[in-house]
């Protein structure tokens, strides 16, 4: 059957067809980094959906789903990965699933979740597909896999303006969310950098973060209440402010990664859109320094939405600074109070560590709600951050990738050393060389969430498998200094080796007690968290 009349999903790149890159631009852009790198470099053809020799379905839905399940090339293809399309710009689809469901309500949810606990067939929640670490990638060893995509669950359904929460669908996209949000007044305000491409089921799946570098900084944080269809029926949790009744069934809901049930809907904490705000960009004189006025600030608990420190090596390649200071980004917002107060505190202690900051480059709106951090270095850290093109390097053969933990501030300056010597020494293994930067995202009064970005100098016949040999020196790292393997980008199966050396094993025991218990057959996501 053809695709549903929805905006497409690219198979090769991470989100629309509409907005892939043609095959001029990544040309041009070949071009350009191999004048730089001083090498050749050479865009693999763009992989068509009609052109690929897909393995042909093995399982075909009953004909009271079939209206909503499909089988082209296409989503099947665009449904064979997350955001982790390295083989997929290459036409590589050895495993996709067979059907692709698009349920737009309970009773179709139901029907087709029953058809694939009775099968035995793997079964795959799919929100925006953003995942970069394999989350909704298809698994091995099953005669049957369907992925049941949620995106027609995307409306708001209620607004509670007294309590300001809202009950929202699960398969909403950031950006339309907030668009009918909007005209309430409120907003979410969570932003995850796949905001756009991304759902609010899969952020309550996957313990997403946002850009509130203190105070909300994950989805847990908006969540009242839960609810998700399970193989043994639906898990629903009362709606409240907070409870001490026993073991939250929210917590178990939100993180589980689908394994335990498709989640539909949820209660979530809004907000009134802020007006009030203020922003500056601190130079440090070191990265020891910067860290330092970052604990100092966190610790005074202002409760800055934005405090993301840069290392010397980020502030040169992303704010074009000269590569010998941190750069700390300071932004208070509200909807209530003006924010020059708690900007002056945070000022303040900043420069006590060292931190030099003109007044004139002190960003305060009056209430009129004028954005600001458009200027001066964290302006130019601003535009370098939200404007990576898409789909442009996938396929030249770069290894380059990210990874992010967190760690208390006692471990943090042994942890810092240790992980950025790991993978450096592995750069030069795989490499040759390569460079590493490191900023923090969030931050606790106990501790920062770092997050490392690494690039190796360019070698022909670079393979995923480098990269991945890379990836796993950090993570060696990471789990050997005390950090954790994940602090939003979720586990999934890259990182499940060290994400079962993290946790308890009665944990896993009594986690593997609670799928049998809701998903008896076995088929909600296997090998995600648990074994299959």
């Amino acid at each position: 059957m053809a695709s549903p009349t929805l905006p497409k999903r690219s198979i090769w790149t991470w989100g629309l067809e509409a907005d892939e890159p043609s095959d001029a631009q990544r040309a041009e852009y070949a071009k350009r980094l191999s004048e730089k790198l001083g090498v050749s470099l050479a865009c693999p053809p763009i992989p068509r959906a009609r052109d690929l020799k897909l393995r042909a379905p093995r399982i075909a839905p009953p004909d009271s789903i079939a209206a909503f399940c499909f089988t082209d090339n296409h989503e099947r293809a665009a449904h064979s990965y997350g955001a982790d399309k390295e083989r997929a710009v290459f036409g590589e689809f050895p495993n996709p699933p067979d059907v692709v469901a698009y349920p737009a309500n309970d009773s179709e949810l139901e029907a087709c979740l029953d058809w694939c606990s009775n099968g035995g067939y793997a079964t795959i929640p799919y929100g925006g597909g953003s995942s970069v670490v394999e989350g909704v990638t298809p698994p091995e060893g099953y005669d049957g896999i369907v992925t049941i995509d949620m995106s027609r669950f995307d409306r708001v359904l209620e607004i509670d303006d007294v309590s300001r929460a809202a009950r929202i669908q699960a398969g909403v996209f950031g950006p339309a969310l907030e668009d009918q949000l909007r005209p309430s007044g409120f907003t979410l305000r969570h932003f995850p950098q796949s905001f756009t491409g991304s759902t609010l089921g899969g952020w309550i799946a996957t313990r997403s973060g946002g850009h509130y570098a203190t105070n909300h900084t994950h989805i847990d944080d908006f969540v009242e209440s839960v609810r998700m269809l399970t193989p043994a029926g639906w898990w629903e949790s009362r709606r409240l402010p907070g409870s001490g009744a026993g073991p939250s069934p929210d917590r178990l809901a939100i993180g589980s990664e689908g394994i335990l049930g498709i989640i539909t809907e949820s209660w979530v904490r809004i907000q009134k859109r802020p007006v009030f705000r203020a922003t500056a960009g601190v130079l440090l004189p070191s990265w020891e320094a910067g860290y330092e006025a970052t604990r100092q600030i966190a610790q005074a608990k202002l409760w800055p939405a934005n405090l993301r420190l840069l290392d010397p090596e980020l502030t040169r390649d992303g704010a074009g600074l000269d590569g010998t200071r941190a750069l700390l980004i300071i932004g208070f917002e509200s909807a209530e109070t003006p924010q020059e107060w708690p900007m002056r505190m945070a000022i303040q202690i900043a420069r006590g560590a060292g931190g030099e900051v003109d007044n004139a480059e002190i960003e305060i709106s009056d209430g009129t709600g004028t954005p600001t951090g458009r200027s001066g270095a964290a302006g130019a850290w601003r535009n370098s951050f939200i404007n990576i093109g898409g789909g442009l390097t996938d396929g030249l053969g770069m290894v380059s990738g990210t990874f992010e933990t967190a760690i208390t501030w006692d471990r943090w300056p042994d942890f810092d050393d240790e992980v950025r010597e790991a993978t450096m020494r592995a750069l030069t293994e795989v490499c040759g060389g390569g460079t590493l930067n490191c900023r923090f995202t969030h931050v606790y009064p106990d501790g920062p969430a770092p997050y490392y970005t690494f690039a190796g100098l360019y070698r022909a016949g670079c393979t995923a498998q480098q990269m991945a040999d890379v990836k796993k020196a950090a993570s060696d790292a990471i789990m050997k200094a005390g950090g954790t393997i994940t602090h939003h980008h979720a586990v999934g199966r890259q990182h499940r080796p060290w994400y079962d050396q993290q946790r308890p094993e009665p944990f896993a025991m009594a986690l593997r007690a609670a799928k049998r218990a809701v998903d008896p057959n076995g088929v909600l996501n296997p090998g995600v968290l648990i074994d299959a």
